[in-house]
């Protein structure tokens, strides 16, 4: 006789399965993403690059659109626990600010950061795509923008400290575009160690 109890205990097992699935596809469309751009990444190359059926792959994600979508979520998760486990190891004093600008600039590097600009490059051409991308860039932008003003410590009832936060962001996300190419490391530390004195100047003195 199978108990309530019994179908339970079947059940978490699967789920677990089933979220790993998930799991596994969306890190797989984020790096198709990165490494193909978005007329290489469909829905059979992410589950092969994921290690599981095209069909079990378009059970999670029906569409190639669905995938797109639950990959800039995923983005999104990815990025606020990479933010968060940061955080600790940040420093106080006077170094705090030019410390936090690196993380921050770390956001705009890397498989997440090449996954998301292919997606802009196609929704800048692509209207339907843009439709659907366009609101969760914006959740992403304004998620980024509140994890650099809990960084900085940014009050931003002070005239002008809002526009000085959006300038970092702005700013590292250029120099993010700028590495794509090439090692841009070296002008990254200097342009950066230049800007954490300059919002030194209008953020609270560091804790």
């Amino acid at each position: 006789m199978v108990t309530a109890r019994s179908a339970d205990t079947r059940r978490e097992p699967q789920q677990d399965r089933s979220r790993a699935t998930r799991q596994r596809l969306l890190s797989a469309a984020v790096a198709c993403l990165a490494e193909l751009g978005w007329t290489g990444t469909t829905v059979a190359v992410v589950a092969e690059r994921a290690g599981v059926s095209r069909g079990a792959a378009q059970h999670h994600f029906p569409t190639r659109e669905d995938l797109v979508t639950g990959a800039i979520e995923h983005m999104s998760e990815v990025r606020a626990a990479e933010i968060a486990g940061a955080q600790p190891a940040l420093p106080t004093g006077p170094r705090r600010t030019e410390a936090v600008l690196n993380v921050l600039a770390d956001l705009y590097g890397g498989p997440l950061f090449r996954a998301a600009l292919q997606l802009w490059m196609a929704a800048a051409t692509d209207e339907a795509l843009r439709a659907q991308v366009a609101p969760l860039e914006a959740r992403l932008g304004r998620e980024a923008h509140g994890m650099a003003v809990e960084l900085l410590g940014a009050d931003e009832s002070r005239p002008g400290v809002r526009e000085m936060v959006q300038a970092t962001l702005d700013l590292t996300r250029g120099l993010g575009l700028a590495a794509l190419l090439r090692d841009d490391s070296a002008r990254r530390t200097r342009v950066l160690a230049e800007w954490a004195s300059t919002l030194d100047t209008v953020l609270p003195p560091p804790s």
